[in-house]
């Protein structure tokens, strides 16, 4: 898997996304990019809000919005 790593993505640059994609690499990580980028995103813990109606769609309830 690569992983592209860079400042010009940082909206990107967060924790979470960086250890999901470690964990979901099967044989190979190659990560691409700036150190910088990477450190930035190892210290940003903050988690944004994912407005995916997931639980809605799983319990099949339907939003008039989609």
């Amino acid at each position: 898997m690569v992983m592209p790593v860079l400042m010009s993505h940082f909206g990107m640059l967060q924790r979470n996304l960086i250890y999901t994609g470690i964990t979901r690499a099967k044989k190979l990580l190659v990560m691409v990019g700036d150190r910088k980028a990477l450190a930035y995103a190892v210290g940003n813990v903050t988690v944004t809000k994912r407005n995916t109606l997931l639980k809605e769609r799983l319990s099949g309830e339907r939003d008039s919005r989609v």
